[in-house]
């Protein structure tokens, strides 16, 4: 138990956003490919319609607006997101010192499927801090905003999702950490919210806390 963390057992990290500093490069690639296949799409419209959600999510919007997308289109962003991230990818200043002050159990919960997973927290050196204890959209049958992926990794870390504390940068994952019971901090320090108000966004979302630094984790608020 960490006395800094009362009445908590297991805290959940989202990767994107929260660990690594990815969804600017990753909606960035994913609007350029929509219109490279004929979608009208932008940066900006990318990260407030994807932001947190899995590959379904975009399959959904791609039928919703009658646009199919090329069989390759999956593989080949996976690709381009893949080379933009080993080149631009940076972690999350200050996440490394707050990962290795924990005093309790910790693992990440991810709509991003598990390669690119293993792939980022390798890149920004954070991988050996969590080992095997990585869960992503694959392993459920739905993902965020459902509760389902939170309440699958606080199982598989045996904790209780009451106890359970979830560390969070998008609207669907807080949305989904508040319906799986569990304590949930928006984190609003991605550079994805340089021109967006991620606090109101986070707060009206269900966030039991905003904080913008890793450096503030540790603070009352």
């Amino acid at each position: 138990m960490d006395p800094r963390l009362p009445e908590t057992d297991l805290v959940i990290f989202d990767c994107d956003g929260v660990l690594v500093d990815s969804e600017e490069l990753s909606c960035r690639c994913l609007a350029e490919a929509m219109v490279g296949a004929g979608i009208d799409m932008s940066t900006e419209r990318a990260l407030e319609l994807f932001l947190g959600r899995s590959t379904a999510a975009l399959l959904d919007y791609c039928r919703a607006v009658g646009k199919s997308l090329p069989a390759n289109f999956l593989p080949d962003l996976a690709v381009q997101v893949r080379e933009t991230f080993r080149f631009q990818l940076k972690p999350i200043a200050g996440i490394a010192a707050v990962l290795g002050e924990l005093q309790l159990p910790y693992c990440v919960a991810s709509s991003s499927d598990l390669e690119r997973v293993k792939f980022s927290l390798d890149l920004a050196g954070l991988a050996t801090g969590f080992g095997p204890r990585l869960y992503t959209s694959q392993m459920v049958k739905h993902g965020k905003p459902a509760p389902d992926l939170f309440l699958y990794a606080a199982a598989a870390m045996g904790a209780e999702p009451r106890r359970t504390l979830v560390i969070e940068d998008s609207v669907s994952g807080v949305v989904a950490a508040k319906a799986a019971g569990m304590k949930v901090w928006g984190f609003v320090g991605g550079t994805h919210y340089r021109l967006a108000d991620g606090n109101a966004l986070l707060r009206q979302a269900g966030a039991d806390r905003i904080f913008a630094a890793m450096t503030d984790f540790w603070k009352e608020g």
